[in-house]
């Protein structure tokens, strides 16, 4: 097994629970991490051996474009489509930050973080 990351994409959104975030936007940083096995891909040098990064990368745009109140619900449809769309992911972590969160005191940003692992199959 191994481990394929994308860290520090950062997106502008329209995410929050309240109406005037989803009005104003606010920036947001992801952090994925997925595990697949990359031996294929280490011995083949091919990218079809492994879990292209390009294609995580928009998955993860497409859903930071969908507006959402939560960031659970954020990192949660990310997940959902990367072991949907991606057979070689073996399990996931994102987290999703939101810079500069609007209530009312100093903090550099709000943070969630999720996992998932497919479900074996008999």
């Amino acid at each position: 097994m191994g481990q394929v990351a994308l860290e520090g994409m950062e997106f502008f959104a329209y995410h929050g629970y309240y109406d005037e975030e989803q009005k104003i936007g606010n920036r947001y940083s992801v952090d994925l991490y997925v595990k697949a096995d990359l031996q294929a891909a280490g011995v083949s040098d091919e990218l079809q051996s492994t879990v292209n990064y390009v294609v995580l990368y928009g998955i993860v745009a497409e859903e930071m474009r969908v507006p959402a109140r939560l960031l659970e619900h954020v990192g949660h449809r990310i997940l959902d489509r990367i072991l949907a769309e991606l057979p070689a992911v073996r399990a996931a972590r994102v987290r999703v930050s939101k810079f500069n969160p609007p209530f009312g005191g100093l903090c550099y940003r709000s943070a969630i973080t999720l996992k998932a692992k497919r479900k074996l199959q008999r």
